[in-house]
């Protein structure tokens, strides 16, 4: 683990300066740590874009996580339902998403102030559906965790190692991976899940997801949360149809990562 840090330390260096994609998830902000680090504070950039698909919460944090660290950071608007092919909500929607994100970025290459646009892949994401890879690849946009070897559990323990308040922070996808392959992504479905989930996080869950599959809530918490969850049944059930939902239900495999993308596995419609 320690000498993977050592080999990210080295792909940073040989990068010279670097603009971070950062979202103050777990992987982006020790990223953005390593970095900071590495580089010093004058040749790293921290961008965060604020969308429909960010949470308020989400952007605030991350924020507070900048100023920690000690990155110059700039945040700017952007709308994934404004690029063409992303609302769609096929396959591929990730592919549009980062292309616009990196798109963005790159300008502040551009003038010369830093060399690589970098984001927080690591090497778990190989083995995932991840269509914002061939983005990445596109765009010239790198991947040092990735690059380096890095997986999520090892992130963790060096986060922590690092006093990085991330280090057990629930893992965070946008908004729009709560919305069934085929469904026409809305603002009005990105607000209600991101309600559903923060209601539902109030109550004292950590690992939350609200699926969206039409009219039905799939609700994903950790296997040892589940009892809690159906102690509170009544009240979720209530307030997640006050949201729009007609069904809820919960997800008995519990909560896991890219779990839309199982209608792909099994070779379903995704468009």
């Amino acid at each position: 683990m320690h000498d993977k840090y050592s080999r990210l330390q080295a792909i940073l260096t040989e990068m010279e300066s670097v603009v971070v994609a950062f979202s103050g998830g777990v992987d982006s902000t020790f990223l953005l740590d390593a970095a900071i680090k590495t580089l010093g504070s004058k040749r790293v950039l921290a961008v965060t874009a604020d969308s429909e698909t960010y949470p308020t919460e989400e952007l605030e944090e991350a924020i507070q996580l900048a100023k920690r660290i000690g990155a110059t950071h700039r945040v700017i608007e952007t709308s994934e339902l404004g690029i063409p092919g992303y609302k769609e909500n096929n396959a591929n929607r990730c592919y549009f998403c980062k292309r616009s994100l990196f798109e963005h970025l790159e300008p502040f290459i551009k003038d010369g102030a830093y060399r690589h646009i970098v984001y927080g892949l690591i090497a778990d994401d190989m083995n995932e559906h991840r269509p914002g890879v061939q983005a990445a690849k596109e765009r010239g946009v790198r991947g040092p965790l990735q690059e380096a070897g890095l997986y999520k559990e090892e992130i963790r323990d060096l986060s922590r190692e690092h006093g990085l308040p991330t280090w057990d922070k629930p893992s965070f996808a946008c908004l729009s991976s709560r919305i069934a392959y085929g469904e026409t992504i809305t603002i009005e479905k990105l607000g209600r899940v991101g309600e559903a989930e923060r209601y539902i996080r109030s109550l004292g869950f950590g690992q939350v997801r609200v699926r969206s599959h039409g009219d039905i809530a799939r609700i994903e918490v950790e296997p040892g949360a589940m009892e809690l969850l159906i102690s509170h049944a009544s009240i979720i059930s209530d307030r997640l149809k006050e949201l729009g939902f007609i069904y809820v239900a919960m997800d008995l495999s519990g909560y896991r990562s890219g779990s839309m993308n199982k209608v792909l596995e099994l070779g379903g419609s995704a468009i």
